[in-house]
Parts: structure tokens; C-alpha cells; sequence
């Protein structure tokens, strides 16, 4: 393969769907470093327009409201084996440092310069946008694969949710560097991951990601069409989902998903609430053929694998013709916003996941695969669209704590196959929607790691 301008960097030729777009600098010569203009999580992730102001379908996102409860039917007494906390005690080592004045001196000049080059990163504009992401500490700058592990990760999530910084139109901000960086850290965490598009050049991003750090790591890949342009998203994210496996072929792909609340986003512009209405079998009659499509373009590849095709949408709106049409669904269930209590929060994400996803999928001729695409705890709030009656427990990190203790370990060893939403925070959303919208992450937008204590949990399930 052809080289980049970094040594270890391999040339990846993004799918081009115009000549607007195949002149653009970002499109052209991703493995440059250009300056990130807005932060990227281009996917709306909220369960129910009940309680979210109503939203277009793309990948713009409603101020969060106060929540109304649509789930009042799923509030029974939780299970004791999903609400024992496992408190874990964080042993923190300290280290002093003895030395010269010499090395003294020395230690004090390389601090001054991290800070100088850190003070660059952080000093963001109203994009909340980062300069390029460093290489973990001790790593090898020339061997992707040879990085150090950070002993406060531990991978004790089956997947996690992950959309890289800069992945998002028109600014294709996104390199492989940073790519690289983020596959090196969510391989501590997970061997899961999914997408929510392809916009930006993404999938090829991540599997040459992984082929690059050589880590144990599976992707769903995802095209994020629109109801509005003719297809023309669509065709746009197919193209580059096609090129993306051309080139790297299908060893770490585990599905590619087909719309994402694709049919919440419709019957909720159309002002109904039923996903198998008339709204929603609309919505379907164009979800279906994409996803026919996607399996079509699949087979012609020759990959020499099955590779299956599904979508994801909010946990109470599938459609059952769509669900009828996929190998897999992908469901978001958030109790923050379905106004639970933390310490209840992971019996009902689990209570609301198998009553309303699991045992309706299972009764379809084709039984697909239901997986929870979104579930996890927002860690702070902003004052921009604070709402002071957010629900019965606050943002925070003591209880994204005490729901990942409640949830992860306990999630994977039943069976449950979710991914954790999500790896760090997106500055861009605080920005522009504020309440808890940036502040999902187990990083922050930094990529700092939050302090939250890890389990070593991992299971053997895929």
C-alpha cells in the first residue's frame, strides 16, 4: 500500500460522492492533521420523543426536556442480583521523587512544555474542538500495536458505543492518528464497538485502526440515512462502507446497521406515536430496500464471511416489518431519561430490554438478534438547558460509579450483548444543546479518564 506522510500511516482513498466533496482537503488527505473545527458524535441518542422535544431525522439533536415516564408500566421491584453494589476500593500508588537539582530542574522544563502543549489542546473555541491526540504514554510512535496499557482500564464491557471526534459533515476533521489512539484505549475496555455512519471515511479509519494496534476488536459498522434527501445519505455512507471493506476487508466486521432512529425521528415528524402506524410503515417502505441493498452490496463483495445487516432505533419504536427484514436490532434504553433512580436504573434497563426488544424479536419468523445499542449514566450537567427536575438521581460521576457496578459485569455474564454509551464526552453537544448532552463518556473530551474504579469482568461471550 501507498504511505502517507507519517511513516506508519497506510493510505486510505475515501469514497467520493461529488466533486465538491472529492475536492475537499479533508477528503482528500485524511492522514494530515488538520485543524478539527467542531467536535463529532453525529447520532442522536435518546429513547423516546415522549420525553425529547421532537427532532429531525439526521443527526442534529433536541434539548433534552423533562422527562414524562413512557415507562411506567416496566417500574416493578428491581432484582437484587442487578442492584447489589459492588463497592471496590480504589488503591491508588504514590510516588516521590527523589533526585539532583539537576533532575529536578529537568522534570520542572518537560512539565512546562506539557503544559504549553496540553493548554493548546484544551484552549477550545465554541466547537469545543481539541488539536491531535498524543500517543499513550511509553507507546511506540512507530508501532501502533506496541502502546502501554493504562491499569485503571479494564474490559468489563461487552461493546461500547463510538463516534470518532471530527466525523461529521462538512468538516471531516478526523485523522488516524487520533483514530489510532482512541482503538488503542477502547481495546482496554471492550473487543466491541459500533458506529453510527460512515460519513468522514470513519470505517476505513477504524479497521485500519485495528489492523494497525493488532488488538482484539470487533466493529459494527453503520450507514445513517435520512428520510429526506432521496437516499442520497445513504448512497453516499454505502459507498464508503463498500470501499471500506474492499480494502480491509471483513475479519473485524460483526455487522453493518442500517438506519438509526430512523423510524422515531419519522413518526415523530409526522406527529404520531406508533411505530407500526401509518407513519412508521412509511418510514419502513424506505428503510427496507436500504437495507435489502446493503445485504445485496455485501454478498458481491466475496468477502468469504456472512456479514449481517440490521438497525437500530429507540427501544419502544421498531418497526415489526423492519424487524422482520434484518438479522439484528439494535435498541437504545437510557433510564436517565426514562426517569429512574440510579440504583434502580440497571434492573430496569434490563427489565425494559427483555419485555419490550427480546421476547417480541423472538417471536418473528426470523428471530434476530437484539442487542442494546445505548445504555449508560451522564456524569455532569451544564447551567445552557439545565433543568432542575432532571430526575430522581443527579449527573455525576459517583453515579455513573454505581451504574456501571450495578449493570456492566453483571450485563455480560447473563447474556445481555450492549454496547456502553459511550467512550468520552462530546464538547460540541454541550455547546450547542447543554443540560447532560456532553457529558456521556467514561473520558472526557480530552480523552482524560474519569475517576471511576473498573472490574476485571470480562467474559468470553462475542
Amino acid at each position: 500500500m501507498q504511505r502517507g506522510g507519517d511513516d506508519m500511516m497506510h493510505q486510505v482513498s475515501p469514497f467520493q460522492d461529488n466533486p465538491a466533496m472529492a475536492s475537499s482537503p479533508e477528503m482528500q488527505h485524511y492522514y494530515d492533521d488538520p485543524t478539527i473545527q467542531s467536535r463529532s458524535g453525529a447520532h442522536p441518542h435518546f429513547a423516546n420523543p415522549n420525553f425529547r422535544d421532537s427532532q429531525p431525522s439526521g443527526y442534529a439533536e433536541a434539548p433534552y426536556m423533562p422527562a414524562e415516564n413512557p415507562y411506567h408500566n416496566l417500574e416493578v421491584p428491581r432484582n437484587s442480583d442487578w442492584l447489589e453494589k459492588t463497592q471496590k476500593s480504589n488503591k491508588r500508588s504514590k510516588y516521590f521523587v527523589i533526585g539532583s537539582a539537576l533532575t529536578l530542574l529537568a522534570l520542572i522544563i518537560v512539565g512546562i512544555v506539557l503544559g504549553v502543549v496540553l493548554s493548546k489542546k484544551s484552549g477550545s473555541g465554541s466547537s469545543g474542538s481539541t488539536g491531535p491526540v498524543a500517543a499513550p504514554p511509553g507507546s511506540n510512535p512507530n508501532d501502533p500495536s506496541n502502546f502501554t496499557k493504562n491499569p485503571a482500564l479494564q474490559q468489563m464491557f461487552w461493546g461500547m458505543a463510538y463516534t470518532p471526534v471530527g466525523a461529521q459533515l462538512p468538516n471531516c476533521g478526523v485523522t488516524i492518528k487520533d483514530v489510532i489512539v482512541d482503538i488503542q484505549l477502547m481495546s482496554q475496555l471492550t473487543t466491541n464497538i459500533r458506529l453510527y455512519g460512515a460519513d468522514c471515511n470513519q470505517s476505513s479509519l477504524v479497521l485500519d485502526a485495528i489492523q494497525q494496534t493488532k488488538v482484539n476488536m470487533n466493529v459494527w459498522l453503520g450507514n445513517y440515512p435520512q428520510s429526506n434527501d432521496n437516499g442520497t445519505a445513504y448512497q453516499r455512507q454505502r459507498g464508503e462502507i463498500q470501499s471500506a471493506l474492499q480494502q480491509f476487508g471483513a475479519a473485524h466486521v460483526s455487522g453493518v446497521t442500517v438506519g438509526n432512529e430512523f423510524i422515531l425521528d419519522y413518526i415523530t415528524q409526522a406527529g404520531e406515536s406508533d411505530p407500526n402506524g401509518n407513519a412508521g410503515n412509511q418510514a419502513a417502505t424506505m428503510l427496507i430496500p436500504w437495507i435489502q441493498d446493503t445485504r445485496s452490496m455485501i454478498t458481491s463483495l466475496n468477502l468469504g464471511k456472512t456479514i449481517p445487516v440490521g438497525n437500530a432505533d429507540a427501544g419502544s419504536y421498531f418497526n415489526t416489518k423492519v424487524l422482520e427484514a434484518v438479522d439484528y436490532g439494535m435498541s437504545n434504553v437510557h433510564p436517565w431519561f426514562a426517569n429512574q433512580s440510579v440504583q434502580n436504573a440497571a434492573g430496569w434497563t434490563w427489565e425494559f430490554f427483555e419485555g419490550t426488544n427480546v421476547q417480541p424479536a423472538s417471536l418473528l419468523p426470523n428471530t434476530p438478534q437484539m442487542y442494546i445499542a445505548e445504555t449508560g449514566w451522564p456524569t455532569n450537567t451544564s447551567t445552557f438547558n439545565y433543568n432542575p427536575n432532571d430526575g430522581p438521581s443527579t449527573a455525576s460521576v459517583a453515579n455513573l460509579q454505581i451504574f456501571i457496578n450495578n449493570f456492566a459485569c453483571q450485563a455480560t455474564q447473563n447474556g445481555t450483548k450492549y454496547f456502553f454509551f459511550e467512550f468520552q464526552d462530546q464538547a460540541w453537544q454541550d455547546a450547542q444543546y447543554g443540560g447532560v448532552e456532553g457529558y456521556w463518556g467514561l473520558f472526557d473530551d480530552n480523552k482524560n479518564f474519569k475517576n471511576v474504579n473498573l472490574t476485571n469482568c470480562s467474559s468470553s461471550s462475542s
